[in-house]
């Protein structure tokens, strides 16, 4: 019998390390696929740029308006994690917003590295804090994303309906099935909000002969999992929601629109406020349509091309208007969420973690 469990050891050895390189080669590929895109889309961006017109540009901005949009941009992602803690008040009422402030930053920074990243260590970093449901959390993202999407949409719709020609002007390859995976989305949130038997049937009838104890296991994260879309059936609460969003996206235009100042958009060009939430409703749909990290590369094309072609201004005083713009942001958000992840010292697991690594590895298991 000791030979045989001897004999099995090498199997599963070979078996992990298999699984082991197929995630290594998963990123890798995830990787290459990323920093491609980025290389075509600043080689469109690129291609036709007088390097030193563009440097003049960047060079002869006045940056005291950059400066004074730092501390606004700061407080919108503190208006978002305002809203994350409405969110989880009906199943966790005492959260921190400091601590979900935290988890917002070092979110925020993990997208500018890893596409994404931030969506799984977000939640992460706030139920190790809090000790809590990391299902219960990640639902929340899930709500949030939700809510953001109808948010664009509205703006988008109202955007469109003032800048009908300029926006197919900017957008000429902007078709309906690049909304496919946002109305996904919205599916998968009804279904588990509002119809959650439909899932634990599929549980039962599915995995339940298969295992057991897999069952059990799915059957409550994704318990902890629903609790999350416990706000979506708190009505009273959708004033909050809806006020802490508006802000959210407001706090977001203001940056954008006192850039403007920054380069003389607002003499230069007449552009005013109006032009600013047209920009962020485009910024918008670029950073949520980007594969890459921080949508490097592609926010520059989509800010330069709307900038060149609905305004007439060239492309690369364009180009340095979204250069800036994206590097004050981003900075902001990867240095303060560098300081947020040193304090929460992630990477030093305990085993207080051990409940929230298995929740997050079961479902790929």
């Amino acid at each position: 019998m000791n030979q045989d469990v001897s004999n099995k050891i090498p199997e599963n050895s070979d078996e992990l390390a298999g699984n082991k390189k197929n995630e290594i080669q998963k990123k890798i590929i995830r990787y290459i696929i990323a920093i491609a895109l980025i290389i075509v889309a600043l080689y469109i961006t690129l291609k036709d740029i007088d390097f030193y017109r563009l440097w003049l540009y960047i060079k002869n901005a006045d940056y005291l308006w950059v400066i004074i949009s730092i501390p606004i941009m700061i407080i919108s992602h503190w208006v978002r994690a305002m809203r994350w803690q409405t969110m989880l008040k009906p199943v966790a009422p005492k959260s921190s917003v400091w601590n979900l402030f935290s988890a917002v930053m070092i979110g925020y920074a993990a997208n500018n590295i890893l596409p994404r990243g931030g969506e799984l260590l977000r939640p992460y970093v706030y139920a190790r804090r809090e000790k809590s449901s990391y299902s219960t959390a990640f639902a929340t993202i899930v709500v949030e994303r939700f809510i953001d999407i109808i948010i664009l949409a509205l703006m988008f719709g109202g955007v469109f309906f003032f800048f009908r020609e300029q926006i197919k002007q900017a957008l000429p390859n902007l078709h309906a099935e690049k909304f496919l995976i946002p109305i996904g989305i919205v599916i998968l949130v009804l279904i588990l909000s509002f119809w959650p038997p439909f899932v634990r049937f599929g549980l039962k009838i599915i995995v339940k002969p298969l295992s057991q104890k897999f069952y059990d296991k799915l059957s409550g994260i994704f318990e902890r999992f629903l609790l999350g879309f416990t706000i979506i059936k708190k009505p009273g609460q959708y004033l909050r929601l809806t006020i802490e969003s508006l802000s959210i996206w407001l706090l977001y235009t203001i940056p954008m629109y006192l850039m403007f100042f920054s380069f003389s958009f607002d003499t230069k060009y007449g552009m005013g406020f109006d032009d600013a939430v047209f920009l962020i409703v485009i910024s918008g749909i670029a950073f949520t349509v980007a594969p890459v990290p921080g949508a490097l590369g592609i926010f520059h094309f989509f800010i330069q091309a709307t900038l060149n072609k609905v305004y007439g201004i060239n492309i690369e005083e364009a180009l340095a208007y979204a250069t800036v713009n994206h590097t004050v942001g981003y900075l902001v958000q990867t240095i303060i969420g560098g300081l947020f992840f040193l304090r929460e010292n992630v990477k030093n697991i305990d085993k207080s973690d051990k409940e929230i690594q298995s929740e997050i590895k079961t479902p790929s298991d």
